[in-house]
């Protein structure tokens, strides 16, 4: 989660892609550059580094030219052949 939030900060669409699970990567990704990652508070996890599956809740906080905000997410990451990938947002 930590790697996924500096490539959002960096702006690093081909590493997001590459550790967004191939079931749901998206072809293309246009990020914000207006966007600017402050922040990243991991609020919990479930699993382990040993299991097949996880997740992690956090809040990322950002501010554009117009605003501050956070994003709340609970997210699901599964590992393949010891690597994680994002899947989704949970509900």
């Amino acid at each position: 989660m930590r790697s996924r939030f500096t490539a959002f900060v960096t702006g690093d669409a081909n590493y997001l892609r590459s550790t967004w699970h191939p079931s749901r990567r998206p072809e293309r990704l246009d990020l914000d550059a207006d966007l600017v990652w402050q922040r990243l508070e991991v609020l919990g996890t479930t699993g382990t580094p040993f299991d097949s599956t996880a997740t992690v809740e956090f809040i990322a906080h950002f501010k554009d030219a117009d605003e501050r905000g956070t994003l709340h997410e609970n997210s699901e990451f599964v590992r393949e052949q010891g690597r994680w990938f994002y899947v989704r947002a949970l509900q």
